[in-house]
């Protein structure tokens, strides 16, 4: 029986995380796959000992505008392939998206848009969902186990926000958002967190200015979703809450295969 583990982590600034412990948190982790969001570094801005580690290959996307956005992945095992482009231009640009196809699975780390700076950065969230949604549709018949991550900047339910009244009218708790999240899932997707853990108070996401981490306050926005083929693979889902250096924290998924089977 061969086990995975997979980390997902908005670190909010990948050069900032780095004087706050990264390094050592991720060689002591010893994941065999991490994804983070919001690197806010482009390629020629990632730390050396990052892009040279023995431990991990890396790959990391980053958008046109310095000091935005980004993604990265670190993976023990080299993937069959890997793809930085959703193929939409306007949202290629920000560095959003990295595909990862590997024998058994392929992942998908995401920083999806927030929407609450403008009318217009809304709208461009919501038809960024669009168009991912679109994307793993076409995905899906070629890659049967999907696992999604990442920084997905809306809270589903009320029981995934310490404040869900006060925060109804508020960009990440929308209608429209938590909807999409709705339809997301009816496509044939899980909320891994959810088939393990149902109650509240579970949040990945502290607003910094509020220090609202100290009294939990928070938002659980962070997610690993997987295609329904890959639950039976599914062992564990979780958050670690502990883990500091930026204003969320990570989350992680456990897997399981009995052997090695071919996408």
């Amino acid at each position: 029986m061969r086990k995975t583990k997979v980390l997902s982590w908005n670190v909010n600034g990948l050069r900032a995380v780095m004087k706050k412990g990264f390094l050592g948190w991720l060689l002591r982790e010893k994941p065999d796959i991490l994804c983070i969001q919001e690197t806010k570094a482009q390629e020629h801005q990632i730390p050396e000992e990052l892009k040279n580690l023995p431990e991990y290959n890396t790959y990391f996307a980053s958008a046109e505008r310095r000091g935005y956005s980004g993604v990265g992945l670190f993976t023990r095992n080299s993937p069959e392939e890997v793809f930085t482009e959703m193929g939409v231009t306007k949202y290629d640009t920000e560095g959003r998206f990295l595909r990862a196809d590997y024998a058994d699975f392929t992942l998908l780390n995401i920083y999806f848009p927030n929407g609450k700076a403008s009318k217009e950065r809304l709208q461009y969230k919501m038809d960024f969902y669009d168009a991912f949604l679109q994307y793993v549709q076409r995905l899906k018949p070629k890659a049967k186990r999907l696992i999604i991550c990442g920084d997905v900047n809306t809270a589903h339910k009320e029981i995934d926000l310490a404040r869900p009244k006060q925060n109804m009218k508020i960009s990440g708790f929308l209608p429209e958002e938590r909807a999409w999240i709705d339809t997301f899932l009816a496509h044939g997707f899980l909320d891994t967190f959810r088939l393990f853990t149902d109650e509240g108070g579970h949040y990945t996401w502290w607003d910094y200015k509020t220090s609202a981490r100290d009294r939990n306050i928070g938002w659980r926005i962070d997610y690993f979703f997987v295609s329904h083929a890959a639950r039976k693979n599914v062992t564990s889902a979780f958050i670690l809450p502990e883990i500091p250096g930026s204003d969320h924290c990570p989350i992680g998924i456990e897997m399981t295969w009995s052997k090695r089977r071919r996408q």
